[in-house]
């Protein structure tokens, strides 16, 4: 994989690992599945990632597409998608899951209707961010955000749109992430 494929991943993961949070009417807790999109500066490097990924020899990509979705994690033309665990006491918290890895810092605005705002800041990729959630029902939101970043000393902007939906009450294999750093 190219450099800028390396750069982007984490911030992929970001996204799709941090885009659960609860709602008014608190989202329910178990396994949610979080489909992300990425356009502007993201979204070039992403196309190519997909493309060196269907160039692979048949054995490779195989082995990096099981290596992902260990993770959760499964890449195709529709996006990234991930798989998220929410505990009940995450949901009763209004916690965002977030990244295990890296150094990333969430803070979420109490919400207004059925939006509520979040920022972030990450030194691993560094990178800034915000967005803003809308919850349709405690099963379904979309999330749309902006990340602001550096590459190669030029300063980059992408997008990020999302959409969550609730699986089942159950996560199985899939832990819950740690909740974000104050």
């Amino acid at each position: 994989m190219t450099h800028a494929i390396h750069r982007l991943l984490p911030i992929a993961l970001v996204w799709t690992m941090g885009t659960a949070t609860a709602s008014a009417q608190q989202i329910k807790p178990g396994l949610w599945e979080n489909t992300s999109q990425m356009g502007g500066s993201a979204g070039a490097p992403m196309a190519q990632m997909q493309q060196q990924m269907a160039s692979m020899p048949p054995a490779q990509r195989k082995q990096m597409e099981a290596m992902l979705a260990q993770q959760g994690i499964r890449m195709d033309a529709q996006g990234v998608t991930s798989k998220v665990c929410i505990t009940k006491e995450m949901a009763e918290r209004a916690e965002l899951p977030s990244q295990s890895e890296g150094d990333c810092k969430s803070t979420l605005a109490p919400r207004t209707g059925n939006t509520m705002k979040f920022s972030f800041v990450c030194t691993k990729p560094p990178s800034t961010g915000e967005g803003v959630y809308t919850f349709a029902s405690a099963e379904a939101y979309t999330s749309d955000m902006k990340i602001v970043s550096t590459a190669q000393g030029q300063p980059q902007t992408s997008t990020i749109k999302g959409s969550a939906r609730w699986l089942s009450a159950d996560c199985g294999a899939v832990k819950p992430f740690a909740p974000p750093k104050k």
